[in-house]
């Protein structure tokens, strides 16, 4: 274990994170000050909300009166309220969310992202939301296995998530002032569980705009030292142990994939270990640090290179799922790996055709240096197996492959254990993280054999992401419940994907909640 030099890219504002999350409150019929108020309803109905003061629900019901206004997606209908008493007025706004049998978590969460985006546009900073009564909001009544304190949970972040812009590296004039309040009226009947999801999801959401942060972060700033720094904040933060084995470790170790991806950059690999919690079951949580895939020697397209440093986002999110376990103090002892390096060209990079040892004493034939996330979760994967978790997530930006098959919409879940892909399928849908399971056995495995070492790390390109997820469990050791999860898809999405271009912070909603229902936690 070393101390690294700091980067030399990084100064003091390259380490100031973004505008901070809004506060998030709780409002009824006594409204804190706010500059805009936004309600939503259907196309076809009609306003109404008993948990609003009769004033406010009479100021929204002739908005929706207006002739011509039908509650359409994308439709609004924009007045003010004046309270005299107050020395204030409101601006009001009703939205259209279209039919109710069609709305989604997503047109909930793109009219939070319209309501954050007028107040941004102009200058305010507190804003209202008065949530409908519908089952995005609070849970499909069909799906009793989702509480409403769960189901709360995820609206609550999903609004203070609509506030977050990475915007650090803008101009004075580029930047709009960070919202200061989202005041949220819960829909009728609901105001309990919201009271009780509060906590929960603003520790959900600040973790997940962390590792939005990272991720989002330019790889001339964000290399491995960069990163060894900010798991090492974070432990000093959190009250994290931290373990990171520098070079001369791996060397020592015999971990032949870090060293071989991360040999041809100025900022060697590193394995860096984290750990919290004194109670309840032991987890291992394994994350993907490329800060840069030029692909090496099979060096990738010149087009959408830039979104490489996003490679990163497995071991962002694991960072994040440790920072959130310590804040919610939840009951499990949490391992995180977090494999680091950068992939470029260099005299020193490693090459198709040579033969690599890794840590489990296994050989790889290298066909592409562009498959070399998998070999150095091979070195982190038999780390974390050699010291016996109950359970192993492991988190990759792993193929193309999987993009191909699920698009931009959902990651991609193998593992061998049907009752460990139950688990996490139920937690994908409480928490809106959404997974898909997808094939991992011998027959793929068989594809993966070298012809002069144990493993190639490429097969065809058919089934790919199949072929490296059998890869990947060669390293898994005698671990019983173990899920690989590719998440090339769905770390970042660009504009027209979704409100706000870049990082989307995947990963901790999604193993937050299965390690709460694992350890028995509300």
């Amino acid at each position: 274990m070393v101390e690294h030099g700091t980067n030399p890219h990084a100064g003091a504002d390259a380490q100031a994170p973004s505008a901070p999350l809004p506060r998030l409150e709780l409002a009824g019929e006594g409204l804190p000050a706010l500059d805009l108020l936004v309600a939503a309803t259907f196309e076809g109905e009609t306003f109404f909300h008993s948990g609003l003061a009769p004033a406010w629900e009479r100021a929204i019901g002739r908005l929706g009166a207006r002739p011509g206004f039908r509650g359409a997606d994308d439709q609004r209908a924009e007045g003010e309220l004046e309270t005299p008493s107050e020395g204030r007025s409101t601006v009001l706004s009703l939205d259209g969310l279209g039919p109710r049998a069609e709305c989604s978590a997503r047109t909930v969460a793109t009219w939070f992202h319209r309501a954050v985006e007028t107040l941004r546009s102009s200058g305010s900073l507190r804003l209202g939301v008065v949530l409908p009564d519908h089952e995005t909001t609070r849970g499909r009544p069909d799906s009793p296995g989702v509480s409403a304190v769960t189901a709360a949970e995820r609206t609550l972040a999903d609004l203070a998530l609509a506030a977050y812009r990475y915007e650090r590296y803008l101009g004075v004039e580029g930047r709009k002032a960070p919202l200061e309040t989202i005041a949220v009226v819960p829909p009728a009947g609901h105001e309990d569980a919201y009271r009780r999801a509060l906590p929960a999801a603003a520790a959900i959401a600040a973790a997940n705009a962390y590792v939005r942060d990272l991720a989002n972060s330019p790889p001339n700033e964000a290399g491995p030292d960069w990163f060894e720094e900010r798991a090492r904040t974070l432990a000093a933060e959190r009250g994290l142990r931290i373990e990171v084995l520098d070079r001369a470790e791996l060397e020592r170790r015999g971990m032949g994939g870090l060293l071989a991806v991360g040999g041809g950059s100025s900022q060697p690999p590193r394995l860096i270990r984290l750990e919290t919690g004194d109670r309840g079951p032991v987890i291992a949580v394994v994350g993907k640090g490329v800060t840069f895939d030029a692909g090496g020697i099979s060096i990738k397209p010149a087009a959408d290179m830039d979104e490489m440093k996003f490679d990163k986002s497995g071991a962002c999110a694991v960072l994040g799922i440790l920072r959130a376990a310590v804040d919610l103090d939840l009951p499990v002892r949490l391992r995180g790996y977090l494999a680091v390096a950068e992939n470029v060209l260099d005299g020193s990079g490693y090459r198709p055709g040579d033969i690599l040892r890794m840590a489990n004493g296994k050989t790889v034939e290298v066909l592409n240096t562009d498959a070399e996330g998998r070999l150095i979760l091979a070195d982190a994967l038999s780390l974390a197996a050699a010291e016996e978790p109950e359970a192993l997530i492991e988190l990759s930006t792993l193929t193309g492959g999987c993009v191909v098959a699920l698009g931009h919409h959902a990651a991609g879940l193998f593992t061998l254990e049907d009752a460990l892909a139950a688990e996490l399928l139920a937690a994908s849908f409480a928490s809106g993280e959404r997974i898909w399971r997808l094939p991992v056995g011998p027959e793929y495995l068989e594809e993966m054999r070298g012809q002069h070492a144990d493993l190639r790390n490429v097969a065809g390109r058919y089934g790919s992401a199949c072929t490296a997820a059998a890869f990947l469990s060669q390293f898994m050791g005698a671990v019983g419940p173990w899920a690989h999860l590719d998440i090339a898809g769905v770390v970042n999405k660009s504009a027209d994907e979704q409100p706000q271009k870049g990082a989307t912070g995947f990963g901790v909603a999604l193993v937050i909640r299965w390690l709460r229902d694992r350890a028995g936690d509300a």
